[in-house]
């Protein structure tokens, strides 16, 4: 589809004058933007743990990489709608992308004298920039409900909850891609955060039961806090690989943190639908079902719950952004949330995907749900998913929303 002239002349307008805000950026901003990022594998990162890769090898690489993958999502900033880039907090995350970008340049030019000073305070600099982008998901998401707030007919708009979304996605998965480099780089070389189990970031023998045991275990407590119940999991692996698993176990080339964040989740999720599910039965809870198989290319882990399912209509919702089944927590509350803010699932399924898995749900109206991860076994195989800033990103954000006709399966669904 063709772009509008009139969107894209106004959203060109829109982006010239954003920039010209931040003039001393701008220039540099639209230089590394015209790179794609570099994708990486599982592979290529633990070699460069093992391959006795330099700290100068790795900043001069990061030096450059980190200042491409921040420019060609700032780009994307200003094709937002303006009523929501006006917000205060969306235009604090601006701001803090802006200085991060300046942050790591200012080492892009040190390439010929690198002494073990400037390494430090490259260190500093990543360490810094990890802890000022630790909360962009929570301020984003106060920003989307500033515009909910002031403009509540504009947020329900077709096409601007589709572009914000769209956004969402992109401007997450580069924080997932920046903050990996970051955390790999400073475990390798700084020694921040060392796991003697792991190869900078990424454990090569990560236990995939042992994860899905402690997460089970976190939610589990955190269930029984809010219900003074929780159901019980019975876990079983599988793999059709090998007729013996050793003490039951699966494992693969992984980070530990995201195989936790995303398995929490959904353990999180299928333990609240359960009790709330059967809250009035007296014959217990039925316990949680946990499936991990290897197979020749994939491992795929299964949470299955009878906790009364997922209707359509809400199924094909359940991935967006401040979408939630649960009341949205009160905010003067001390107690962490068990649900309601409506990121816990778009966010792990944007985890699957970074490393070219998934995360889906199958569900049945009235009996429970099947909560399915699909990782690469391979490490060879896991690559990246980065957003690029090209021609195609900018139509999504500047093209009219494309008419649903009958033949659209998903606009039908939301009304059925």
């Amino acid at each position: 589809m063709r772009l509008s002239l009139c969107h894209l002349s106004k959203a060109i307008l829109r982006r010239s004058s954003s920039l010209a805000m931040r003039s001393s950026t701008a220039e540099d901003v639209d230089k590394f933007a015209q790179y794609h990022p570099t994708v990486l594998t599982l592979k290529r990162l633990i070699d460069f743990g093992i391959e006795n890769t330099s700290t100068d090898d790795s900043f001069l690489f990061l030096s450059k990489e980190i200042p491409v993958r921040l420019a060609n999502i700032m780009k994307e900033f200003s094709f937002l709608p303006d009523k929501l880039l006006s917000m205060p907090s969306v235009q604090l995350v601006g701001q803090w992308y802006e200085q991060s970008f300046q942050d790591v340049l200012q080492f892009n030019e040190r390439h010929s004298n690198i002494s073990e000073d400037v390494l430090n305070k490259f260190n500093e600099t990543l360490d810094l920039l990890q802890k000022r982008h630790s909360t962009v998901v929570e301020t984003m998401a106060e920003g989307i409900l500033e515009m909910k707030r002031e403009h509540n007919e504009y947020a329900d708009d077709g096409h601007t909850a589709s572009c914000i979304q769209y956004f969402l996605d992109r401007l997450y998965a580069n924080r997932i891609g920046i903050e990996v480099l970051a955390k790999h780089h400073l475990m390798l070389f700084a020694k921040m955060g060392k796991d003697e189990h792991c190869i900078g970031a990424i454990d090569p023998e990560c236990d995939v039961m042992s994860i899905a045991e402690d997460a089970y275990e976190s939610a589990r407590v955190l269930c029984d806090q809010y219900y003074s119940a929780a159901p019980e999991c019975e876990f079983e692996c599988h793999s059709s690989v090998s007729n013996s698993l050793i003490d039951n176990r699966i494992s693969l080339t992984y980070i530990p943190c995201h195989l936790y964040h995303m398995i929490f989740e959904l353990m999180k999720n299928a333990l609240r639908a359960v009790v709330e599910h059967h809250r009035h039965h007296t014959s217990g809870l039925p316990p949680l079902k946990v499936l991990i198989c290897q197979g020749h290319k994939d491992i795929t882990i299964k949470i299955s719950d009878h906790g009364g399912g997922i209707c359509r209509s809400q199924l094909v919702k359940i991935f967006n952004y401040l979408y939630s089944t649960a009341p949205r927590p009160d905010d003067a509350q001390t107690m962490a949330p068990m649900a309601g803010f409506g990121y816990g699932l778009p966010l792990s399924k944007l985890y699957a995907r970074y490393f070219n898995g998934d995360l889906w749900l199958n569900s049945i109206d009235g009996f429970g749900t099947d909560a399915m991860i699909c990782l690469k076994l391979l490490p060879t195989d896991a690559s990246e998913l980065l957003p690029v800033f090209n021609r195609t990103a900018l139509s999504k954000y500047t093209q009219a929303e494309r008419v649903a006709d009958w033949s659209d399966q998903i606009s039908g669904l939301e009304n059925r």
